[in-house]
């Protein structure tokens, strides 16, 4: 319901249980680094050819 603008070395916290959509504008390319416990599933409840179940350990 709202959007947060994020600049270069900048962070924000989305607290849990809240759905997010991170975009860009202009379709521009950013990488981002994500913490989350192993047991997040990133791609939610949603099953897809995308989802992960094992990850290597870093």
């Amino acid at each position: 319901d709202r959007t947060e603008t994020v600049n270069e070395g900048e962070i924000i916290v989305v607290p849990k249980g809240v759905k997010h959509c991170p975009m860009t504008k202009d379709g521009e390319e950013v990488h981002i680094m994500l913490f989350e416990k192993l047991s997040t599933k990133h791609t939610g409840d949603v099953q897809d050819s995308l989802t992960q179940s094992d990850y290597p350990k870093i």
